[in-house]
């Protein structure tokens, strides 16, 4: 349990929701919002030189590191740190990877100002927050895992870094060349990735690539 004020940071791209929020919160009287971060890789900038907060919450998709991979550099690095993801996305795999990735609850942006403060409390105090629906989604996506047909489903939770980066850039325009250059490797250890995954998630091409990205909110539509 948290005894002080808990120290709060909000990470997301949208401004004005983000700076919503951050009202929102203060006027809960309990809390402390620290600082605001638009995406993980300003959020680690400046947890170099701010207090460290007690709960983070984090947004799934933005454009430059995104809350899947900043909820595992949280893990690793500031394992203290409870992280609460606030999202739009509530697909049963954005859920399960968010959660195996270090987060301690998982609400979506629609929740009321009760429902906020109802889970920021539960973090603070419990160390965790989960509603009936994020619940069920659980039990779902464990049930799917014991399903011999789900072997794409299960293998798709267990994609490292670099194949989740690439699936990002496979659903760009770039050639696999290009992808090549941009991740710093050879085009054969890209083929290699594509060939990978293509047996990984039971797929054939790179439409089908980018369509798996797409529904299981490893890339985000405008």
């Amino acid at each position: 349990m948290i005894t002080d004020n808990p120290g709060v940071v909000l990470v997301d791209d949208h401004v004005l929701l983000r700076n919503g929020l951050a009202s929102l919160i203060r006027s809960f009287g309990r809390f402390d919002v620290l600082f605001e971060a638009s995406d993980g890789k300003d959020l680690i900038r400046q947890l170099k030189t701010s207090r460290r907060p007690d709960i983070i919450l984090l947004d799934i998709g933005m454009p430059e590191m995104d809350g899947y991979e900043t909820a595992c550099y949280l893990r690793e690095h500031f394992p203290d740190i409870r992280v609460l993801a606030l999202t739009m996305t509530d697909t049963d795999s954005s859920v399960a990877r968010m959660l195996k990735n270090g987060a301690k609850g998982y609400v979506l942006k629609d929740i009321d100002a009760h429902g906020l403060e109802q889970a920021l409390d539960s973090i603070a105090d419990k160390g965790s927050y989960y509603t009936e629906t994020i619940t069920e989604k659980l039990i779902d996506t464990v049930s799917r895992l014991q399903e011999p047909g789900q072997r794409h489903f299960r293998n798709m939770l267990t994609l490292n870094d670099r194949e989740l980066e690439f699936m990002k850039l496979v659903c760009t325009e770039w050639t696999y060349k290009e992808i090549a250059d941009r991740m710093y490797l050879s085009p054969r250890t890209i083929d290699g990735y594509r060939d990978a995954l293509f047996e990984k998630l039971n797929v054939r091409t790179r439409v089908g690539l980018a369509m798996f990205a797409v529904k299981n909110g490893i890339v985000q539509l405008e």
